[in-house]
């Protein structure tokens, strides 16, 4: 007797007794739980590698988009100087250039510079905010220039602050 008179339970049946209770099953677990992780971490890395691939889309085409405006820009003042239209190269110039330079001043100088006939603008360097430009003047002479950008605060657009060597 064991103490509160209970009795001990009987010992286990012999062999081929079935236990009062189903067994949980241990085959196949282990696969379950391979799949599972597997199928997990396949998810995460394509996930991840789509935001990878997105951010990398994105940021190649602001550039090339950057790149374009600043051709696009540049080409224009260029234009303007290479047409001897003083007035409409002077109106593309950022706020800062028109305060240090009136657009008489601003005649006066680029008037008596060699004209430009042609130009090609390189990749713009965005700590600067400035794109490398290679020009051909008239006589044939060439020389690598330097276009320094400003943006408007209303359009957010580009604009030619300054031109030089």
């Amino acid at each position: 007797m064991t103490l509160l008179g209970q009795q001990p339970p009987p010992p286990p049946q012999g062999p081929g007794v079935f236990p009062p209770f189903p067994a949980p099953p241990v085959e196949g677990r282990g696969r379950r739980l391979g799949l599972g992780l597997g199928l997990g971490a396949g998810v995460l890395v394509l996930v991840c590698g789509a935001g990878v691939a997105a951010a990398a889309g994105l940021t190649r085409v602001m550039s090339s988009a950057l790149n374009e405006q600043a051709e696009v820009v540049v080409g224009d003042y260029l234009e303007a100087l290479r047409d001897r239209e003083w007035s409409q190269a002077y109106d593309q110039l950022c706020p800062q250039a028109k305060q240090q330079e009136t657009e008489a001043q601003f005649t006066s100088r680029v008037s008596t510079e060699e004209a430009i006939t042609s130009w090609d603008v390189g990749t713009v360097e965005l700590v600067q905010l400035s794109a490398p430009v290679t020009v051909t003047y008239a006589d044939g002479d060439r020389a690598d220039l330097r276009a320094y950008l400003g943006q408007n605060r209303q359009t957010g657009g580009f604009e030619v602050c300054r031109v030089e060597e």
